[in-house]
């Protein structure tokens, strides 16, 4: 099998109502499609996003810049693939929007692979799992107030979440505490609860919330301090019994590395465009297991799945609702847990209408 051909579309999705974080103002997000031709008649796909639809023509050019090292290339030859774009960026650099188009380009290429041996990749990485612990993350922001809170968390509930996560960032540690404890007290102690600082706090205010939080029973407290701050990162889950996770803003096996050597995150959080594709994904996984570290998946609900069902040390899936309407299939909660998908690849196809609907260019 030979990969013919590389096709890019531009897409913008909005959202039923602008969300903000402690350093996101969100009120659509952006994609770049992608779709991988191949001489048997496969196609293998994928996508990178970016909120708000910026910057969408830069993301696209550095994939299409790349797509001389696939094409007339066999997919199943995913190693060397990527080991061929790692070289190619080097003056570029090993971080940033280079980082993003291998992913693309990676995801596509295995969604190949798998359609072609017709199995589920998480079948074909080796299973573990035929379903897997998710969390509602499509919701609790920032911007919210606690009866909006309130309603949500009860909403998630009704839909079979067992799990969900709240952002934080007040100014006020007082405020955070009393929108935590408003949602936990709505689902009640059975529900289990993250809390995502989006990197908006000090060092030691990260702390002196953390402690406050500490009675809530939370899972984790995610990204307390800016992602850079490897030190911080460690002072702070030193301080604390809840776990940190962290991960989402970091690049490649190398960036996980210095996370994990630093003893800055008790659960590592990769996210699929960030940390270079599936192949690199599954590389960070192994890694991470050889430090006794579990890994959650970030955003990429669908195509992270595979991840998911593959990895033992996987703990929890990310539910982010917005590429929902991508997709021809839907993902389904067997009592509270994400089942994996049954198709062939990623197990997840662009539906033709709703690309034509949300089409940019």
């Amino acid at each position: 099998m030979k990969i013919t051909g590389l096709d890019c579309v531009q897409v913008q999705i909005p959202l039923e109502k602008p969300i903000r974080t402690a350093i996101h103002d969100i009120r659509s997000v952006g994609c770049v499609l992608v779709s991988l031709d191949s001489d048997e008649g496969i196609k293998g796909e994928a996508y990178n996003f970016t909120m708000n639809a910026v910057r969408l023509d830069i993301l696209q050019a550095m994939i299409e810049s790349l797509a001389p090292l696939v094409i007339g290339r066999d997919p199943r030859d995913v190693e060397s693939l990527w080991d061929s774009m790692w070289r190619e960026i080097n003056f570029f650099g090993h971080k940033g929007i280079t980082l993003f188009a291998i992913s693309t380009l990676d995801t596509a290429c295995w969604d190949l692979v798998g359609k072609a041996a017709q199995q589920p990749l998480y079948k074909l990485f080796g299973a573990c799992r035929d379903c897997v612990d998710v969390y509602a993350s499509g919701g609790l922001w920032l911007s919210y107030s606690i009866d909006e809170l309130i309603s949500e968390a009860r909403s998630f509930v009704a839909q079979g979440f067992r799990a969900m996560k709240v952002r934080v960032g007040k100014p006020r540690i007082e405020e955070d505490v009393e929108r935590v404890t408003a949602v936990r007290d709505a689902i009640g102690a059975d529900v289990a609860l993250m809390a995502d600082a989006n990197q908006g706090f000090t060092v030691s205010h990260a702390i002196r919330l953390g402690r406050r939080l500490e009675e809530l029973g939370l899972v984790w407290f995610e990204e307390p301090v800016p992602a850079w701050d490897l030190e911080g990162h460690a002072a702070v889950a030193a301080a604390l019994d809840t776990p940190i996770a962290s991960g989402e803003t970091e690049y490649t096996r190398y960036g996980m590395r210095d996370m994990l050597e630093a003893k800055a995150v008790d659960v590592l959080m990769p996210d699929l465009q960030r940390i270079g594709g599936l192949t690199e994904f599954r590389r960070v996984a192994s890694l991470a297991s050889a430090f006794d570290v579990p890994v959650s998946t970030h955003v990429f609900t669908e195509q992270s799945l595979s991840i998911a069902g593959s990895a033992p040390n996987c703990i929890y899936l990310e539910h982010m609702p917005w590429f929902e309407s991508l997709y021809r299939e839907r993902m389904h909660l067997v009592d509270g847990r994400m089942a994996m998908p049954e198709g062939n690849g990623l197990g997840f196809t662009f539906d033709p209408d709703s690309v034509d609907r949300l089409r940019i260019k």
